[in-house]
């Protein structure tokens, strides 16, 4: 199969919501262009300074409330809304699914920097029902978490009463949109998750009757109302909407702040080991992005690389053939662990979601393995 790809970056066409100009160059390249070179980063973040002086309480209260993971884009928003803008803010984390001790540990880093944090412990019976049943039905056994990483932290604001809610990147600006709404926004609402956060096309009403979970049971996964984020006056923001995003530098800064990075070797599914490194089932996840659509974590991390100016688009192809794609043996193991499953079944279910017009068959249909059991590839980057 003859897959095109951008001519700037590694980015193929099978992308879900790129577009590419009449040069074959894709809509996350044209967003990086208008980044480096049209966007007036210093006008973006006085204007930044001005919205975020409204909310900042006299006397006692949170000025702001940061959804965080642990992870590298969380901390640093928490470090930079702390020690930069002078606020004091309330972080919130939704448990993950499965977390590392690395993660663990950033996670705890976060309340060392002066910050409270509540970790929310969902019911893991009900998530977990919910997990295998997303992985079977729509190929994302993370799907509950970017439900929860959305809505639990909405809700504490409207609970508390906290107006302003701070997010980190725009994925939409830093990865692709669909148009111009997706990539210009700088607001986070649930018209933007709807439409752009990764739901797959599956709601959390879906969820009611999996394994008898009721409607209750999925309490934390509704997004408040409209008349409650009315009423507290809701309002969030992408940082990377008014400061320049760049993932590398902001590592160099979090690590003087005891971010701790994966000291011996890449994340499985890429190359670089300041990512992913809170869940165990995240190579899972990147894998059956992989195997519906032929790409997968790597390609995402040398797309940023050459629009950062880390690295040429020959280098990217390196890189990519080099690590994405391989099957995610210590994700999958976890998974094990984790939902119950064997390996079969685990196997059965990601062939479901795998493109026959990108992956080369035997006769009766199943997929052809090299000795380390990845896929063998019907397209070629170039």
């Amino acid at each position: 199969m003859n897959i095109k790809y951008c001519k700037n970056c590694v980015f193929p066409e099978t992308k879900p919501d790129l577009s590419f100009n009449q040069d074959w160059i894709c809509s996350a390249c044209e967003t990086a262009f208008l980044k480096s070179n049209k966007i007036d980063w210093k006008e973006r973040g006085n204007e930044f300074k001005k919205i975020i002086k409204k909310y900042k309480k006299e006397g006692i209260g949170y000025d702001c409330l940061i959804p965080i993971s642990g992870g590298k884009d969380s901390t640093y928003q928490s470090y930079f809304m702390k020690e930069v803008c002078g606020m004091n803010p309330l972080c919130v984390c939704f448990e993950t699914t499965f977390a590392t001790d690395l993660g663990k540990q950033n996670l705890d880093n976060i309340s060392k920097l002066g910050i409270d944090v509540i970790h929310f412990k969902k019911n893991h019976p009900v998530y977990k029902s919910m997990v295998i049943d997303s992985f079977k039905r729509v190929g994302d056994e993370m799907w509950p978490n970017h439900i929860g990483i959305y809505t639990i932290p909405v809700m504490f604001a409207v609970k508390m009463n906290i107006p302003l809610i701070i997010w980190g990147e725009n994925s939409q600006m830093e990865y692709g949109g669909p148009d111009a709404r997706s990539v210009e926004s700088r607001i986070l609402n649930r018209q933007w998750l709807e439409e752009f956060g990764g739901l797959l096309g599956y709601r959390i009403e879906d969820m009611i009757g999996v394994n008898n979970i009721t409607k209750k049971d999925l309490t934390p996964y509704f997004y408040p109302t409209d008349e409650e984020i009315n009423r507290v006056g809701v309002r969030g923001l992408f940082l990377g909407s008014y400061f320049f995003w760049d993932a590398r530098k902001q590592v160099e800064i979090i690590k003087k702040k005891g971010f701790k990075i994966k000291e011996d070797g890449p994340s499985e599914g890429t190359y670089t080991n300041y990512e992913n490194l809170d869940e165990k089932l995240v190579g899972l996840h990147d894998y059956l992005k992989f195997v519906k659509y032929g790409f997968g974590r790597t390609t995402d991390h040398a797309c940023i690389d050459i629009r950062n100016n880390r690295m040429n688009r020959d280098e990217a192809i390196d890189i990519v053939n080099k690590y994405d794609g391989k099957y995610p043996h210590f994700a999958v193991k976890s998974f094990i662990e984790y939902s119950g499953l064997t390996k079969k079944e685990i196997d059965n279910v990601i062939d479901s979601f795998t493109n026959p017009l990108l992956f080369d068959q035997y006769k009766d249909g199943s997929y052809k393995r090299d000795k380390n059991y990845n896929l063998i590839k019907k397209f070629k980057l170039k």
